[in-house]
């Protein structure tokens, strides 16, 4: 039976800021990697069932604190635990991640779950098939423990909805964890769940990655099959989220591949991700540090510049440059706010009272988007992702800030005070790499007045494996929360 958990917020005091990473205070379960769990599972020391228990109770006590889930499937857990034991014991597990606690984003379909995209406007009836992406998760052997936390459709990178309520920050529950994926997020930095399904249309990924101070990696378009097609077209991509690089690999192994229900993936197969030896010297690195809207925190600048400052005494070459192309903004929004037009298109009129006002908001400016002018950005995006393309030909990698500003007041849009009106403002760092769809992903760097600040780290199309790398290298050398 589905224990619904949504329309509670977190109930911790909001004055409860600290500076250590949320993980810290999670039991010795919780805090394991998949390599971890593996020796134990493997050697009989520890049991899937034990650690799928302490990932319920734990997925439980963040909830309460914090709003991270829509619900938590304690029977459809256990029993998919007790299953993946078995297959322990009889040295037949199906994969690495074989009986590891994992969540899935209220965006992605689960046969048997209600997905309601953080909305009230939609239908309640349970799926009737996973998503390629589940699909894959499932046959290794991965076990759901609930759904995580979205805004409306996932319109917008922060974590609030009509349906659900407010999600919170654990590094300071006053703050935001970012979004869409901000309820997968939470779990992640808390421990509750090892493994963790996000979405990325424009940051959705890497925002909340940045703002709670964990992994996330936003894949090349196409590596995570998607099904059904999302609203927000090719700019929507599909990817793990987790406390560590290696983490990301094993799973994203698990979701990636062919999928014959996913016509829009590129033909062919991909590299494998499989790890390589990777070292910055002799790496040619371009930084990239002016956004495209809105101005770059000094706070971050710094905490970003002294991470680079360390990659370049381990050996990387570090270039400045900027972004080719213009107008890319506008570009996004062309492509974000016609796919929210799209979307709501879809409610029936009556159903509209209860959505989002933002989300009503950004349909509307989709919709005044010409025929003419859709085009037009298509064309825009198309030169552009040809000349990200070659850029990433004259450079190894690309580093930049994940975001240009600290979390900032749970419930709001853009940080208050800030002048900005929507959140593609100040999360111009994310959104480009989205247009260009090459790998992208985020890690911890440092604290900046006591909050995680994110570096993200951008490679060429099709070297997911090659990024992993280079964030694991970044990973050694920056340590972590």
């Amino acid at each position: 039976m589905l224990s619904s958990l949504g329309f509670q917020e977190g109930k911790t005091p909001l004055n409860s800021r600290q500076s250590v990473s949320p993980i810290s205070n999670a039991p010795d379960l919780c805090r394991m990697d998949v390599a971890a769990l593996n020796a134990a599972f493997g050697s009989g020391a520890l049991s899937p069932v034990e650690v799928v228990q302490a990932a319920l109770a734990r997925a439980e006590d963040v909830q309460q604190r914090f709003n991270a889930f829509t619900f938590i499937d304690h029977a459809g857990a256990l029993a998919a635990a007790r299953a993946a034991e078995a297959r322990w014991r009889a040295g037949a597990a199906l994969s690495a991640i074989d009986g590891v606690p994992t969540t899935l984003k209220d965006i992605v379909h689960v046969e048997g779950w209600t997905v309601r995209y953080g909305s009230r406007a939609t239908d309640a009836t349970p799926m009737l098939q996973d998503a390629p992406s589940v699909a894959g998760l499932r046959a290794a052997g991965a076990v759901f423990i609930g759904q995580t936390t979205t805004p409306e459709f996932g319109w917008k990178a922060v974590t609030d909805s009509p349906a659900f309520g407010i999600t919170r920050n654990p590094w300071n529950p006053e703050c935001t964890p970012g979004g869409s994926s901000g309820g997968a997020a939470v779990a992640s930095a808390t421990g509750a769940g090892v493994l963790h399904l996000g979405t990325d249309g424009g940051g959705s990924i890497r925002v909340p990655a940045a703002f709670t101070g964990t992994f996330g990696l936003k894949p090349t378009f196409g590596r995570v099959p998607a099904d059904p097609p999302s609203a927000f077209g090719t700019v929507a991509h599909i990817g793990p989220m987790t406390r560590s690089p290696a983490d990301a690999r094993a799973m994203l192994s698990a979701m990636g591949g062919r999928s014959l229900r996913d016509w829009s993936q590129p033909w062919g197969a991909m590299p494998s991700p499989d790890p390589r030896p990777f070292d910055w010297k002799g790496r040619k690195v371009g930084l990239w540090m002016t956004p495209p809207t809105g101005t770059l925190s000094l706070a971050i600048k710094r905490v970003i510049s002294d991470a680079v400052r360390q990659i370049e005494a381990a050996g990387a070459t570090v270039e400045p440059i900027r972004l080719p192309g213009e107008g890319l903004h506008e570009m996004f929004h062309a492509h974000w706010m016609t796919g929210a037009a799209s979307r709501l298109a879809q409610i029936p009129q009556e159903a509209r009272r209860d959505l989002d006002p933002g989300f009503v908001e950004a349909a509307a400016e989709g919709n005044r988007f010409s025929l003419r002018g859709y085009i037009f950005a298509q064309q825009a995006r198309a030169r552009f992702g040809a000349a990200m393309d070659q850029l990433l030909a004259d450079y190894d990698l690309l580093l930049s800030p994940a975001t240009a500003c600290l979390p900032f007041a749970a419930g709001r849009e853009v940080p208050e005070g800030s002048g900005l009106s929507r959140w593609t403002e100040w999360a111009g760092f994310s959104y480009p790499i989205n247009l260009s769809q090459q790998p992208a992903c985020t890690l911890f760097c440092g604290l900046a007045e006591g909050l995680p600040v994110g570096l993200q780290i951008v490679g060429p199309r099709g070297a997911d494996g090659f990024v992993l790398d280079a964030a694991e290298a970044a990973t050694s050398l920056l340590g972590g929360p």
